[in-house]
């Protein structure tokens, strides 16, 4: 039985509004429901107790893992060692004052170990609002909306760090290791893959595999177990040269039934890039795999504990002006002006302010980057590789319910529904938008090519109808049980970049050909594709060649 730790969250509320501090907590969490049949475990238990008779019993709504050891990791001390060393550069005679566009993870990690390193960045972003990918906004009622659902894994090692460098760890709430999928042939259940936290990676995870017996046949896992073999031995490079193959194609060359795309690859594919898997490429996938494979935390899930800009993005920004940075909203580009040797003069802004720096970054999605590309820089081989890096369309659905849904879970969801990908209970799993009444909904829409052009009352009639078959006892289509209070579409028409095959090759560095101007963004060149990992490295990356271009700029 795993014991409470004071790293653990607990939330306990009465009507007579007594709260209980998690020094109080004895093996109490959220009561899951009585559908979910064929598990125990550790601290899914409900708890009351009696405080006299007008007074309601307290009710638990959520307590979280402590944190698991990632500290000691190779990926986790590699990143450190990155991040330790915009620190312990040498001190520049003259700090280069650096501008950013964009003020997603990507820009702010960049800004971020620019300040670390005695740099002086100038971050711009377009909007109103921080994170860019992982922006959110508050509505009238004082509830926050997401631009997607976001899930910190412990396979992320530079993001992991950050939370550390920032002093935040305690903003992350770690869930159980598992991962959970609704079943489709049995509305209203699920099938889960327990990671059990006394066995060492890869073999948590095999223990996993070979103990669902509800998604998967003995003889599929042994062919898929054997297809899997050459990405467990041949590493990154491995990895990397299995591109131009998507999933599905993939899976057939290695003899591995259909239906273990079908099970297990389509909710995968969804969550990891929102596409399906007769489109991702295999090297998605496998570099998810062998992070969850071969580290133990690796496939460990943990949710911020409220909205992205106020509770990870607002640190960064505050270390970085302490640091003597700026960050400034409102701030969109207009035009990358050149001087006549090619090389950046100035970001013109929408409001005809004119930003200069000693060096420029880009750090906005890809799509933003090439309406901006100089016509001077089409040409180059560089640039003109961008061609086939295309953002992919995805809605965030956040539905607010009249009651609280019994059949969820305080965890992420794989839906296995043909337009939804993931979802979650956010009113269980996040501390912010906890709820002990009422239900609120995330869910990531995907794929979402055909709807993203549709009004959201048509992409709300859609959700409804996915929901009442995960939810048949509780939602129904028409809302003759639960009652919608209020949603939030969020469409992105172009989000993170679409990772089809042959995509690898068309990725940039973070240093340009053009002297004094880098790019930033999942979609560079680093291991971690489009994710919020990718972002960050790809931010350390970029300031890293800026710092080793010291003297070049300065000059």
């Amino acid at each position: 039985m795993m014991s409470l730790s004071a790293n653990v969250s607990a939330c306990l509320v009465s009507r007579d509004s007594i709260n209980i501090t998690s020094s109080s907590a004895k093996l109490l969490s959220f009561r899951r429901a009585d559908s979910i049949i064929g598990h125990q475990f550790p601290l899914a238990r409900s708890y009351s107790t009696k405080r006299g008779r007008n007074v309601t019993p307290l009710k638990v709504v959520c307590v979280d893992y402590p944190r698991p050891d990632l500290d000691n990791t190779s990926n986790f001390l590699e990143a450190a060692y990155l991040s330790s060393t915009f620190r312990a550069s040498p001190r520049p005679s003259k700090p280069l004052n650096i501008v950013i566009a964009g003020a997603g993870l990507a820009g702010l990690s960049t800004a971020k170990y620019l300040a670390d390193a005695g740099h002086k960045p100038i971050l711009l972003e377009a909007r109103d609002v921080l994170g860019g990918k992982v922006a959110a906004w508050k509505d009238k009622d004082g509830d926050w909306y997401e631009t997607g659902l976001h899930i910190f894994f412990g396979a992320y090692p530079n993001v992991q760090n950050l939370f550390g460098e920032l002093g935040i760890n305690d903003r992350l709430q770690w869930k159980e290791h598992s991962m959970i999928f609704a079943m489709p042939n049995k509305p209203g259940e699920f099938s889960r893959f327990d990671f059990p936290d006394v066995l060492p990676a890869p073999l948590n995870g095999i223990w996993a595999i070979l103990r669902n017996n509800e998604m998967l046949t003995w003889p599929e896992k042994v062919k898929f177990a054997i297809g899997l073999l050459p990405a467990m031995l041949g590493g990154q490079a491995y990895v990397e040269a299995q591109d131009g193959l998507s999933v599905q194609d993939w899976m057939r060359q290695r003899g591995i039934p259909d239906r273990v795309t079908t099970e297990v690859f389509i909710a995968m594919s969804k969550a990891l890039n929102f596409i399906n898997p007769d489109e991702l490429s295999m090297q998605c996938i496998l570099i998810a795999l062998n992070r969850f494979l071969q580290e133990k935390h690796g496939s460990k899930m943990a949710f911020l504990d409220g909205s992205p800009p106020e509770r990870l993005c607002k640190p960064i920004v505050e270390h970085i002006e302490s640091l003597g940075g700026q960050v400034r909203l409102n701030s969109r580009i207009q035009k990358i002006e050149l001087n006549k040797d090619g090389t950046v003069r100035n970001f013109l802004l929408n409001d005809g302010n004119i930003i200069k720096g000693d060096a420029y970054v880009f750090a906005a999605p890809v799509d933003i980057l090439k309406l901006l590309l100089p016509e001077d820089w089409k040409p180059i081989p560089y640039f003109k590789k961008l061609d086939k890096l295309v953002g992919v369309p995805v809605i965030n659905v956040h539905i607010w319910f009249d009651r609280k849904l019994r059949n969820t879970y305080d965890h992420l969801l794989f839906s296995r529904s043909p337009l939804l990908s993931v979802y979650a209970d956010m009113s269980v799993t996040c501390k912010e938008y906890y709820d002990p009444n009422r239900s609120m909904l995330e869910l990531v829409f995907a794929p979402a090519e055909e709807w993203i052009s549709r009004s959201d009352s048509d992409i709300i009639d859609a959700t409804m109808s996915e929901l009442s078959r995960l939810f048949p006892d509780e939602i129904a289509a028409d809302q003759s049980k639960a009652k919608i209070l209020k949603y939030h579409v969020v469409k992105t028409p172009r989000s993170v970049y679409k990772t089809v095959p042959d995509c690898e090759p068309c990725r940039p560095l973070q240093r340009s050909p053009i002297e004094g101007f880098y790019l930033a963004g999942d979609y560079t060149k680093q291991k971690y594709l489009a994710s919020m990992e990718g972002a960050v490295l790809s931010g350390k990356f970029c300031a890293q060649a800026i710092v080793q271009d010291y003297d070049l700029l300065a000059a």
